[in-house]
Parts: C-alpha cells; sequence; structure tokens
C-alpha cells in the first residue's frame, strides 16, 4: 500500500498539481496585497473613502460588510484575468508548435495520388470543352 501511494505521489500529474496549489497561494496574496495597497486607494479616491474594506451597511442588527465583498470580487476579477491571459497565451504557443510540426509532418504525394490528381484535371479539362 505504502508503494502505491508513493508512486501515486510521484506521478507528473500530482506534482504538477501541488507546484500549481503553491504558486496560486503565493499569487493570491499578491493580488490580494494588489487590491488592498493600491486599487483600493484609487478606488477610495473616487468613492471618497480610503479604505474600501470599512464600508458596512448597517439594517436593523444585521452587519452587512460591502466593502470587504468588493474586495474579494476585485481580486477574484484580476485573478480571472490573469489567468484568461496565461491560456491565452499557453493556446497561441501550442498552436505555434501545432502548425510547426503539421508543416514538417506533411508527406509527399504518392504516384497514385499524383495520377489520380492528372486524370481529375483532364476530366475537368473535358467539361469545360463540352
Amino acid at each position: 500500500m505504502l508503494t502505491e501511494f508513493r508512486e501515486f505521489i510521484m506521478r507528473g500529474n500530482v506534482m504538477d498539481l501541488a507546484v500549481g496549489v503553491i504558486i496560486g497561494g503565493a499569487f493570491t496574496t499578491i493580488v490580494k496585497s494588489l487590491t488592498t495597497n493600491l486599487i483600493n486607494p484609487i478606488l477610495g479616491l473616487v468613492v471618497g473613502k480610503v479604505d474600501l474594506s470599512s464600508i458596512i451597511l448597517t439594517i436593523g442588527p444585521a452587519r452587512f460588510k460591502v466593502g470587504l465583498f468588493l474586495n474579494d470580487i476585485i481580486n477574484f476579477l484580476i485573478i480571472a484575468f490573469v489567468v484568461f491571459l496565461l491560456i491565452k497565451g499557453l493556446k497561441k504557443v501550442q498552436t505555434l508548435g501545432h502548425h510547426e510540426a503539421e508543416t514538417e509532418a506533411e508527406p509527399e504525394p504518392t504516384q497514385t495520388e499524383l495520377y489520380l490528381k492528372e486524370i481529375r484535371d483532364l476530366l475537368a479539362e473535358q467539361d469545360k470543352q463540352a
């Protein structure tokens, strides 16, 4: 059982996932800092408050922390945009690599294919003359 677990952990996909989770956590911290330290003050100038997290809507005994929710929305949008850019870049790289491989792998036509093309062209000429 321990051997199977070790083989499972050492698979490339599991290791890639672990690295992705660690980098994602670090990236989330950076985005949160960007939102808190740079974007919120800019938005605060427009809204009139420097700290969006202090925006609280109180209705009776209920307190709605609207500012914290806005911070989370901003964080989500930044992360989603960066992921979008990463995927778009990866697709472009994959498309370029696929196109190059496709161009290189295109085989020469066989003699039979060349004969069939000649026959097709001759038949097309006969149709034009008729």
